[in-house]
């Protein structure tokens, strides 16, 4: 089939290559314009415009997809099927009916679990156990479409939205283009999903990032760990922010530790403790404002923690 890929962060990568590698032919692909970023602010393309630069294939970068330039490039192109993974963008009904198989998504939940933004993310910061990715075939609503393809994934304990997202992105790729097979066979047949089992997964925000430490340690620890790399978990100590990486559960002798309150602090020179509203986590790494990520124990010795003191607001 000839497709138009749509995706923009490395992300779509796993796909996109192996939709290149495949029988199908990946006339174009559609991403976001190019972003400012790194301390110059310069514009930089997005991975899947580079990828497609380097495989010398033709790249669109609307800055809406309702543009009517870009509408009407995809009509000369007359794409069979437009597969997208994170494109980051809604597409207008008019853009949706080009594909005579329509726009397929690779969503990185088993639907209609986790519909939005940010599956992989809430997932873990719920403690679902498994999770997966799911082909459809987008409409106007939210991730409702009709369902071509599934596959799951056990979520492991120490997993962090990235290493999950990372996993998820190779194995949904596989998928992905099984997809592109059946439609071109005839073989699949889209299924409506189901009415039960339907949860959100709004994006997280900087603020939603924020580590509430009166919820019991795993709750603690699955908040950062949805929360790496992006957007970051963070608290405050001593009125400064201070970036939180996956902390440890149970990494310690709870009989020789003081009774700690919720966000309670207490440094050894091995490690760092901090009480939550059920038992105590250890932390792992941490970022001081300004500074790269070290080892909890470091920064503890020096800023001199003291008995008493708190991460994020004291509670008692």
């Amino acid at each position: 089939m000839r497709l138009v890929f749509a995706g923009t962060p490395e992300t779509a990568l796993p796909s996109l290559e192996a939709l290149l590698a495949s029988e199908h032919e990946v006339v174009a692909v559609l991403t976001r314009p190019d972003a400012r970023s790194g301390r110059g602010r310069t514009l930089h393309p997005s991975p899947v415009k580079a990828l497609a630069l380097e495989r010398g294939i033709e790249v669109l970068t609307p800055v809406s997809p309702r543009s009517a330039d870009v509408q009407a490039r995809l009509r000369e192109i007359a794409p069979d099927a437009c597969p997208v993974v994170a494109y980051g963008a809604l597409l207008p009904p008019e853009v949706l009916d080009i594909p005579g198989h329509g726009w397929v998504n690779l969503h990185f939940s088993v639907l209609p679990a986790w519909r939005g933004a940010a599956p992989v993310q809430r997932a873990i910061m719920a403690g679902d156990e498994t999770t997966g990715a799911t082909t459809f075939v987008i409409e106007e609503g939210l991730d409702t479409g009709p369902v071509l393809g599934l596959m799951t994934e056990t979520i492991r304990p120490d997993d962090t939205a990235g290493s999950l997202l990372h996993r998820l992105s190779h194995a949904g790729a596989g998928l992905l283009v099984a997809t592109m097979d059946g439609l071109a066979s005839g073989d699949l047949t889209a299924v409506p999903q189901p009415s039960e089992g339907v949860s959100h997964a709004a994006k997280l925000t900087t603020a939603d990032a924020q580590v509430a430490w009166n919820t019991p340690a795993y709750a603690v620890s699955r908040h950062v760990r949805g929360c790496t790399p992006a957007p970051g978990a963070w608290t405050t100590f001593r009125g400064e922010r201070l970036g939180v990486e996956p902390v440890l559960l149970g990494a310690g002798d709870a009989q020789a530790l003081p009774d700690l309150a919720a966000g309670e602090v207490h440094a050894t020179k091995q490690a760092v403790h901090v009480g939550t509203s059920s038992g105590f986590v250890t932390l792992g790494q941490v970022r001081p404002p300004g500074k790269k990520a070290m080892a909890a124990a470091d920064w503890a010795r020096g800023v001199r923690i003291t008995d008493g003191e708190h991460l994020g607001a004291p509670l008692r």
